[in-house]
C-alpha cells in the first residue's frame, strides 16, 4: 500500500486509538482536526503529525482538502457530534475523497439491569423529565459541557452539578451559564463505578444524565453505579444520520484494516 495522506476529524479516545494503529501499521502522514487545544494534545501524543485545534466550518474543510494531497477523510469524532459527521459526509462527496467513519458501537445492555434507565430523546427533553418527574435531589451531569445549556433549560442551577474536562473552554461555558464553581466537578477521562458512587453521595444526586456513547464513554459504570445506589439514569438516545452510507461505517479496528484494503 502506498504512503497515505490522512486528515482525520477526531477529539475522542477512538480517534487517538486510530492514530496509533494507523502509525504502527501503515505508512502515513496524519493531520488530527480537534475542536479543543486537550484534543489536539492528545492526537499529537499518539503519533499525529499535524494538529488543528479549533472547529472548522464546512467550506474550512473543503478547502484545507482542495489545496492539499489527501488520500482519505476519517470521521472519528464523537458518535454524538451529529452536525461534523453529517458535514464529513458531504464534504467527502464534494471532494471526491475517500471516506471512513470510525464509530463506536452502541452498547448492547440485555445482561444489564436497565431498571433505573429512563430514555431520553434530547437533552432538553432530559431537563423536562426531571423537571415533572424527579423533582428532588441533586442532578450529576455526565455528559460534557456542550449540552449543560439544553438541560438547564428545564432544571434549576442550584440542583445541577456538572462533570466537565478541566480545560478553559468548559469553565469559561460553565462560567457563562452562572454555574456556581462549587457544583462543577473538573475531571479527565471516563469514571469508575467507584468514583461514579462516590459523587452521587458527596452531591446527593438522584439523577445522572449520560450519552448513549457506548462501552468507551464509561456508560456501564454509570448503569452500574446509578443500580446501586437506587437513583435514575437519563440516557440521550444516540442519533441516527441519515445522510451515512452503512458501508463507509466500521466500528472496530478490524473492520477499519479491511475497508481501507479495500480502499486502497
Amino acid at each position: 500500500m502506498k504512503k497515505l495522506n490522512i486528515l482525520l476529524l477526531g477529539g475522542t479516545k477512538d480517534s487517538t486509538e486510530l492514530i496509533k494503529h494507523l502509525k504502527v501499521n501503515y505508512d502515513t502522514d496524519i493531520l488530527t482536526t480537534t475542536t479543543t487545544e486537550y484534543g489536539s494534545k492528545l492526537a499529537l501524543e499518539a503519533g499525529s503529525d499535524e494538529t488543528i485545534s479549533r472547529p472548522l466550518l464546512k467550506d474550512e474543510i473543503i478547502e484545507l482538502i482542495n489545496d492539499s494531497d489527501f488520500d482519505l477523510l476519517i470521521d472519528a469524532t464523537h458518535p454524538f457530534a451529529e452536525h461534523i459527521t453529517q458535514t464529513s459526509v458531504s464534504v467527502s462527496k464534494i471532494c471526491e475523497i475517500a471516506y471512513i467513519r470510525f464509530e463506536r458501537p452502541s452498547l448492547n445492555l440485555d445482561d444489564f439491569d436497565t431498571s433505573h434507565i429512563i430514555y431520553a430523546k434530547s437533552f432538553e427533553n432530559a431537563g423536562e423529565i426531571i423537571s415533572k418527574e424527579i423533582p428532588d435531589g441533586n442532578v450529576l451531569h455526565f455528559a460534557g459541557a456542550n449540552t449543560m445549556e439544553d438541560v438547564l433549560k428545564n432544571v434549576s442551577k442550584e440542583r445541577f452539578y456538572p462533570r466537565v474536562l478541566k480545560v478553559p473552554k468548559s469553565m469559561e461555558k460553565c462560567e457563562k451559564l452562572g454555574i456556581d464553581d462549587e457544583h462543577i466537578i473538573a475531571m479527565k477521562g471516563a469514571a469508575s463505578l467507584k468514583e461514579n458512587i462516590d459523587l452521587i453521595e458527596k452531591y446527593d444526586a438522584s439523577v445522572m444524565i449520560t450519552k448513549e456513547s457506548g462501552e468507551i464513554g464509561g456508560v456501564i459504570e454509570k448503569i452500574e453505579a446509578a443500580n446501586q445506589k437506587d437513583i435514575s439514569l437519563i440516557m440521550i438516545k444516540r442519533p441516527v444520520i441519515k445522510e451515512l452510507n452503512k458501508k463507509d461505517i466500521v466500528s472496530n479496528l478490524d473492520e477499519f484494516d479491511k475497508k481501507l484494503e479495500s480502499l486502497f
